[in-house]
């Protein structure tokens, strides 16, 4: 009954926002929606990750991520509002294309090429109906635990998630590019992945595995701080106006706050509870470490779409976080109840 009562509150707020403010419903929509499938797929490339090296430590997260999977189709027919609003969401689409973006940009007639519409919109039905097809291969008992299965799966994650993430979300500031970005983007969907597999997890039964899994999950946080500093130096040393106009986005008081959030809660502070052989051990610690993560990564995905769509006004700050509790109040049954009715 309190689940119902809240998912209600959250759609009656999600309504609310559509009327006040489109631009950051939708820009709320595609950040709830990044980090809620990302969480699915970067669980699912784990598994793969264990179909390839073994070891015991992936035997305690096949089941519910393989569970959570099962939702990887019905998240990607959940994009499609997405496209609908393209005209409203990304400039380039309500401009009809990139000859207006300025002069100070590289590759501009390639850019227009990319960008539109119909390309567009074939790519991002393309990612979907990938995903949706490497999570029904991924559930076939004849496919699992085959590493030609987990290596081409993994491939194609990795390529598409880039890609998707310079289409989604690097195009809302279509002057401005990153080589790192896509990487960056799909490093963090792999922490989260295992973060949600360490949340629905019985981790008193696994506590032997903690340590493995911690070592795994401090791989991730590292990479994902070694990625966005290293996209934050080039782009600051270079100092050229196509590239700072990222950071220059974020750089209002509100934003720079939120980057020392992340700075804190997204690597310095879980980086010395993962490096303790006694935190390692202890389930309940690590259990917050891992809903820590989670929303520390919900306030990147935040931070990397919010401030390139525009969507500055005073009702994102509640519009964004009504769509993000939505989403996971819709899905939490999924995780928590199948994994109770498998028990």
């Amino acid at each position: 009954m309190m689940r119902m009562l809240l998912l209600a509150g959250a759609a009656t707020l999600c309504l609310l926002g559509w009327v006040a403010d489109r631009r950051a419903f939708l820009a709320g929509y595609l950040a709830a929606w990044w980090f809620w499938s990302g969480a699915l797929l970067g669980g699912l490339a784990n598994v793969w990750l264990h179909d390839l090296s073994g070891g015991a430590w992936g035997e305690a997260i096949r089941i519910p991520l393989l569970r959570a999977a099962r939702m990887i189709p019905l998240a990607c027919l959940l994009f499609l509002p997405l496209l609908a609003g393209l005209d409203t969401l990304y400039p380039w689409a309500a401009q009809g294309g990139t000859a207006s973006w300025g002069a100070d940009f590289s590759a501009p007639q390639f850019k227009a090429l990319w960008l539109a519409r119909p390309f567009f919109i074939g790519r991002a039905i393309g990612y979907l109906s990938l995903w949706s097809l490497l999570a029904w291969l991924a559930l076939r008992p004849a496919l699992q635990r085959s590493r030609a299965m987990a290596a081409a799966g993994l491939i194609a994650y990795g390529f598409s998630v880039s890609l998707a993430a310079l289409d989604w979300i690097m195009s809302l500031q279509p002057e401005w590019y990153s080589s790192v970005f896509g990487w960056l983007a799909a490093s963090g969907q792999m922490l989260a992945g295992l973060a949600l597999a360490l949340v629905l997890i019985e981790r008193a039964a696994a506590r032997a595995l903690l340590p493995d899994l911690a070592n795994l999950l401090m791989m991730y946080v590292l990479i994902w701080a070694y990625l966005a500093y290293v996209q934050f130096l080039i782009i600051w040393s270079a100092n050229l106006p196509h590239e700072i106009a990222w950071y220059v986005r974020r750089s209002t008081p509100l934003w720079k706050a939120l980057a020392w959030l992340l700075v804190l809660f997204h690597f310095a502070a879980p980086l010395p509870i993962l490096l303790s052989r006694r935190a390692k051990r202890a389930p309940a610690l690590l259990g917050a470490l891992a809903w820590a993560l989670l929303a520390a990564h919900l306030l990147d995905c935040w931070w990397l779409v919010m401030p390139g769509s525009g969507a500055l006004s005073r009702h994102w700050l509640w519009i964004a976080p009504a769509l993000a509790a939505l989403f996971g109040l819709a899905l939490a049954p999924a995780l928590r109840g199948r994994e109770a009715a498998h028990a």
